[in-house]
């Protein structure tokens, strides 16, 4: 995807002038791999307002850099940060500063051929990845065809006796036979009165008749991923779990349906919150409605009431509302979606239905 990663690069560049740098040293690992397409633990790319841009990593990953970003410079170091951050020349040099630790923004404004005090900027990058290209969404896509086909894979084996972890070890198992590089996440299997529990860890509680089982989990793909909760019945369930469901599921559409380039995050959240508020669970839902999903599980934009910006095209989220009664149980439904101008992409296909098992 080197075209994409030239496009990114210049995206980047674009936005240093108005934030008042010339250049930034990029050292997060997540947003290295965003700009280049190098996966390392160790690497930090330079990016000049004149669209010029140098990678510098160290020995265990340079061969690899160099084929992956032949097209740029690549500096062979394992002082990542000081092989690059002199080469701004006299240029206001950025950094990220929600990464780099103090210690390393002292040391790089002290660094030869650093003028002045570094510029600490956070989020710049992260604010390009918000909209993704078409090939980031069809790596989404897989992911999330993975996520689908293991979650009904596994439903045969949802039964009275097996365990929250027993669940968990079959998902994270199937995902990995149908091409997925691990779990994007540790997956939440929460049973009966556990499922109150937004992110309960999985144990050896076992399920039994008459429960709720949510599971939110997803796989990751070339480094992107999916995330899905569905909420099944083991068993006839009782009339007020038949209520509460079909309360989620339809404040879970409204969401969906609410979902459009230029929608504000606050808007988005109150159209599912304000469904499950007037139905007097208000207080039963306290989590945003969803977040943005990439390379990182958990991206802007952040979807709530007190979250700021709107909504643009090309935007990879989730909506998940959920209520969760303590000591009974809870319910949440969750797709992964792209917004479009005409209407959102659901990349997450499982109905969204009461699965009764």
């Amino acid at each position: 995807m080197s075209a994409n990663h030239h496009e990114r690069r210049r995206r980047v560049s674009d936005l240093l002038p108005p934030a008042g740098a010339e250049a930034i040293l990029v050292t997060k690992p997540v947003n290295v791999r965003y700009l280049t397409g190098l996966v390392s633990s160790n690497a930090a790319l330079l990016v000049t307002a004149g669209g010029q841009a140098a990678l510098a990593t160290d020995q265990r990953y340079a061969e690899t850099a160099r084929k992956v970003c032949a097209d740029i410079e690549v500096i062979e170091e394992r002082d990542t940060v000081g092989a690059l951050a002199g080469r701004a020349g006299p240029a206001r040099l950025a950094v990220e500063g929600h990464h780099l630790p103090v210690s390393e923004f002292r040391r790089v404004a002290a660094l030869e051929g650093v003028h002045g005090d570094p510029l600490p900027l956070s989020g710049l990058v992260e604010g390009v990845r918000t909209v993704k290209d078409e090939a980031e969404i069809d790596l989404l896509r897989t992911a999330c065809a993975i996520t689908d086909q293991a979650f009904a894979d596994v439903l045969a084996a949802i039964r009275p006796g097996v365990t929250e972890r027993e669940i968990a070890r079959m998902l994270h198992g199937r995902m990995l036979e149908l091409g997925a590089d691990k779990p994007a996440f540790d997956s939440i299997v929460a049973a009966g009165p556990n499922g109150s529990v937004p992110h309960h860890s999985p144990t050896d509680r076992p399920v039994a008749a008459g429960e709720f089982v949510t599971m939110d989990f997803g796989a990751l793909h070339a480094g992107y991923h999916a995330d899905m909760t569905r909420t099944v019945m083991v068993g006839p369930p009782a009339d007020w779990q038949r209520e509460l469901y079909e309360l989620v599921r339809t404040a879970q559409r409204a969401g969906r349906d609410a979902v459009r380039p230029g929608v504000t995050a606050h808007d988005l959240d109150a159209a599912a919150r304000d469904l499950i508020t007037d139905a007097g669970h208000g207080e039963h839902f306290e989590h945003g409605l969803g977040h943005g999903i990439g390379l990182e599980i958990h991206e802007v934009p952040f979807l709530g009431r007190d979250k700021p910006g709107r909504i643009e095209d090309r935007v990879p989220i989730t909506v998940e509302p959920g209520v969760y009664l303590p000591g009974r149980g809870g319910v949440r439904i969750e797709d992964t979606l792209v917004t479009r101008v005409d209407r959102p992409e659901l990349l997450t296909q499982t109905t969204r239905e009461l699965l009764i098992l």
